[in-house]
């Protein structure tokens, strides 16, 4: 193993819940604004998942006052304090997109549940 490969497994977060595509998640990400620091929580369905070493990502959508909002996390960032997966959707991968455009029940995911 060379530097860069120690390096990178020292980086990583073994406490990742798993979950793709489709899934229900809630984001708690640690703010640092001066000397406070808060923990902001962002909740909404899994639009992508990256998976690699270091550079793996997630994308969660929400919806804010009527306004879709994506938000990029790096999965082994050490501003996100935890995540919690709420409920596992079941999706086909090109229909994640669909949901930019759709509104009110149309945009629901098929929850486990209903399966």
């Amino acid at each position: 193993m060379n530097a860069i490969q120690k390096i990178e497994m020292e980086q990583m977060r073994l406490d990742m819940p798993a979950f793709r595509a489709g899934d229900t998640v809630k984001v708690f990400l640690r703010i640092i604004e001066g000397e406070k620091e808060r923990i902001q929580v962002f909740q909404g369905p899994v639009l992508r998942v990256r998976r690699g070493t270091t550079n793996s990502t997630f994308t969660v959508r929400k919806v804010s006052d009527g306004v879709g909002v994506e938000r990029v996390f790096p999965m082994h960032s050490p501003f996100i304090e935890r995540v919690e997966v709420i409920s596992q959707g079941k999706v086909r991968r090109g229909r994640i997109y669909y949901l930019r455009r759709l509104k009110g029940k149309a945009a629901r995911i098929k929850t486990k549940t209903d399966w």
